[in-house]
Parts: C-alpha cells; structure tokens; sequence
C-alpha cells in the first residue's frame, strides 16, 4: 500500500489530501477531530502537479466547488471503514448540494430508525470531508451540531452552498 500526501488551500484553511494506491482516500482539515495523525499521511507531494493524479482532478474539482461551479463531486475514492460507516458515506453522498438530513433521516434511509446515534458517530470518522458532506448532517431540532472541521466551518461551508456566504465577509447570524 502505498501513501503520500499533499496540502492545498481553500476558503476554509489548508486542506489536506491523502491518496492510497493512487486513489483519494482522505481530505483533512486543520484540528479536525478525528484526523489521523501525519506521520500516516505517506510521502509528501509539495507542489501537485495539477494535471497529475492522484491530486490533480480532486484539486481542479475543489476549485470549481469553491467558486460555486460545481455540486456533484465525481472522482474516484477509497473510503475505508466499517460496512456500516461505508453505507453512512454512501448516503451522506446521496444529500443534494444546498440541503441538509438529520441523523435520523439518514438512520431511517439505511433502514435502522432508532441508529441516529450510530450514524452521528460514523459521520465523525468520514476520511473525505466536503467531498462526502458530512456538513449537510444536522441535528433533529435543525441545529448544527457535531461537525469534525467544527461547526463555524460547518455553518460557513452551508451557507456557501446556499449562496450566502463569501470568503472573508464578516460572519453574521446565517440560520
């Protein structure tokens, strides 16, 4: 198996890709929980060549979400988890751009109603944020709860989908 690493920018601080066997299998935040620690990451790759996989089609992708251009990511991904995180990541991808679940929505949709806690727990480990949107998950009441990157970047990446928010204006009161 083998790993390396990049780190890119992005509206929401530095992102960090990992690629295992040439296929995406991580998108990290800065303090993330749940973010595996670097020495895991595999070999640096300082400056991606942007038409060179691994990295080069999820950084073009990236960019073209960041400018509102894309909503549906398409790229190749090595999800690795339990069977049930994989069918949570698998419904996570299944929530439109611009919208949000519940956990129990998405407890129902695996067909296990009283699994909010468990599907709660399984969005947390998600290894590819943003590209799987485990900011779309929201609690039962509508509040923004439980989200890795945090939750002012859970608000921020929200209203971006809604149109509402812009790199470096001031944060206001969004829901």
């Amino acid at each position: 198996m083998t790993r390396q690493h990049t780190v890119v920018g992005s509206p929401y601080g530095p992102l960090t890709l990992v690629a295992t066997d040439g296929v995406l299998s991580g998108l990290y935040m800065v303090q993330q929980r749940h973010r595996p620690a670097e020495e895991t990451f595999g070999e640096p790759e300082p400056e991606p060549d942007p038409d060179a996989e691994p990295f080069g089609e999820t950084i073009r992708q990236l960019d073209a979400y960041f400018a509102r251009e894309l909503e549906e990511f398409d790229l190749p991904m090595r999800l690795d988890g339990t069977a049930f995180q994989r069918s949570v990541w698998e419904q996570l991808r299944k929530i439109p751009y611009g919208e949000t679940r519940t956990y129990g929505e998405l407890a129902e949709a695996l067909g296990n109603p009283a699994a909010s806690r468990a599907v709660g727990l399984a969005n947390g480990k998600n290894p590819i944020g943003i590209i799987v949107p485990c900011h779309r998950v929201i609690g039962s009441t509508g509040s923004l709860v439980g989200y890795g990157g945090g939750v002012d970047r859970k608000r921020r990446l929200l209203a971006h989908e809604r149109g509402a928010y812009e790199p470096g204006a001031s944060e206001g009161a969004l829901f």
